[in-house]
């Protein structure tokens, strides 16, 4: 087992505790699924925030994408277009957003950072220009998807679970993912070797924007409706899966499984939080408090790849 799966598994079990000792019905397994299904876009959204963190970027743009993906597709289809059509055309708003905060990171010289949080407020504010005050009802047959099982599990999380696959197998064992570990270890080393670094941030936060245009989906089919007020603090909760998981913040170390077993513990703390009626702000704040912990649990525990003379970077040449 990797040292750095120790926190989310200690703490997975604290919070199980904890919450059978708040509620005796909250360790039914079929209980738990419905409560991990209410968070399963944000956990797809983290699978492909750990190939943007992987890559020394960050994008805290996602719920603003999420959101607005959501209020333009339901949009399109109230306006009468077909089904098939606004789903699709609900992941493509989300990859054209993230292929807009590639190109100003590209075009503005600027940190992932200072762009996505300028996007986040820019998103977020055109969904609130579009909808304003109202909500925008879905059609009967975009709703409830995430009462759909197969085998017991619900789609989402099936979604959920194969994106976690795909998403090991591609930062694991692919050219791909060796490129997004090196450009995070040294992105001066992954560029003097040939590494298409630009080529590699524009991937990474298009994955990001189609990620989130797909989570915007299923928020739309259970929730029946969209709203701009949706998605609020989605991005703290997607960084935190990432860097609780074992993913480095500073980048070139990645873990996408144990960003799996991160939402898991997410999933569960807010539910156990649920529960015992503690406030959005009280569970926000704890949520922080996790991500703190994580943060200097990982600069203790994961080694300074930048640093070292080894890095994958310095393999590949």
């Amino acid at each position: 087992m990797k040292s750095r799966w120790i926190v989310p598994l200690v703490l997975i079990f604290i919070t199980l505790f904890v919450g059978w000792r708040t509620s005796p019905n909250f360790l039914d397994a079929q209980y738990l699924m419905e409560a991990a299904t209410l968070f399963a876009e944000i956990g797809l959204i983290a699978i492909a925030m750990n190939f943007v963190i992987t890559s020394g970027h960050i994008d805290l743009s996602v719920g603003s994408m999420t959101v607005l993906s959501a209020c333009l597709t339901a949009k399109l289809l109230s306006s009468g277009v077909p089904m098939a059509v606004g789903i699709g055309a609900g992941i493509l708003i989300g990859g054209t957003l993230g292929a807009a905060n590639a190109a100003l990171i590209h075009y503005l010289k600027a940190s992932s950072f200072l762009v996505t949080v300028g996007t986040m407020a820019l998103y977020r504010g055109i969904a609130q220009g579009i909808m304003g005050a109202k909500s925008e009802a879905l059609p009967p047959g975009m709703k409830g998807i995430d009462t759909i099982t197969f085998a017991g599990i619900t789609v989402p999380l099936w979604i959920l679970v194969l994106a976690t696959v795909i998403g090991i197998i591609v930062m694991n064992r692919t050219v791909f993912g060796r490129y997004v570990i090196s450009q995070g270890s040294n992105p001066k080393a992954a560029k003097y070797v040939g590494i298409p670094v630009a080529k590699m941030t524009t991937i990474v936060f298009v994955l990001s924007g189609l990620t989130c245009g797909a989570a915007s989906l299923l928020m739309n089919s259970r929730y029946g409706l969209a709203r701009h007020d949706f998605a609020l603090g989605l991005e703290l909760d997607a960084i935190t899966m990432v860097v609780v998981g074992g993913t480095s913040i500073r980048g070139g170390q990645s873990d996408v499984l144990g960003t799996l077993m991160a939402f898991l513990l997410i999933a569960m703390l807010r539910t156990v939080m649920g529960i015992a009626n503690i406030s959005a702000e009280y569970q926000l704040a704890a949520i922080g408090l996790l991500l703190i912990f994580a943060v200097i649990f990982n600069r203790i525990t994961i080694p300074n790849r930048r640093a070292t003379a080894s890095s994958p970077a310095s393999k590949l040449s």
